[in-house]
C-alpha cells in the first residue's frame, strides 16, 4: 500500500506495459488486486474497436463477436469453399492493432497445406508484416477469403495455387 500512495503512476505503469500484479495488503491482509486490463477484458482500444465494428457491419452482413477464454476478441463468418461449411475466425489478440490478428478456419482437410504450426493461415507472410495504422479486420477476412479461393482449388486439384492462378 506504500508503494502505491508514494509512486501510484509507477505502479500503474508496471501493470499496463509489464504485465505486472500487485496484491494490495491492509494491516497485513490482502484487500484488493491491480492487474492489467487484459486479465478481465480485451486490450483493445474502445475508438478502434467502434470504426471496426462499424466496417464489419458494412461489410458482414451476419457475424459473431466473442470473447476467448484469454480474453481476446474473436469475430466469426461462416464462408462455403469447396461445397464445404467453413468458419473463419479472426482472433484480435491483446496490443490489437500493432500486434497482428491471427485468422483459423475450420473444418479443414487435415492434410491442408499453406498453414502456420498452430494451423493459423499464414495470411500476411511473416506477422512482423501487418500493418496495425493500414490493416483492420475486414482487410483480414477478406484475404482469409482469398485463402479460402486457394484452399478449393486445391481440393479440386491437389495442388496449390499461386495467387495469379487464383486472380484468373
Amino acid at each position: 500500500m506504500m508503494q502505491l500512495r508514494n509512486s501510484p503512476g509507477e505502479i500503474l505503469d508496471r501493470v499496463a506495459k509489464d504485465g505486472e500484479v500487485f496484491v494490495i495488503e491492509r494491516n497485513g491482509e490482502p484487500k484488493a488486486c491491480l492487474v492489467p486490463v487484459f486479465f478481465l477484458l480485451p486490450d483493445i482500444p474502445p475508438d478502434r474497436m467502434a470504426r471496426e465494428f462499424e466496417r464489419l457491419n458494412e461489410k458482414y452482413d451476419k457475424h459473431t463477436l466473442t470473447v476467448t477464454e484469454n480474453n481476446e476478441l474473436q469475430i466469426g463468418i461462416l464462408e462455403t469453399a469447396a461445397g464445404e461449411n467453413i468458419v473463419l475466425t479472426v482472433v484480435l489478440p491483446h496490443g490489437y492493432p500493432q500486434a497482428a490478428p491471427r485468422v483459423h478456419a475450420a473444418p479443414l482437410h487435415p492434410d491442408t497445406p499453406n498453414r502456420w504450426p498452430d494451423g493459423s493461415l499464414p495470411l500476411f507472410g511473416d506477422p512482423t508484416l501487418w500493418n496495425g495504422k493500414g490493416h483492420d479486420a475486414v482487410h483480414a477476412l477478406g484475404l482469409a477469403r482469398q485463402w479460402l479461393r486457394q484452399y478449393a482449388a486445391w481440393r479440386r486439384t491437389g495442388e496449390w495455387p499461386n495467387n495469379k492462378e487464383i486472380a484468373s
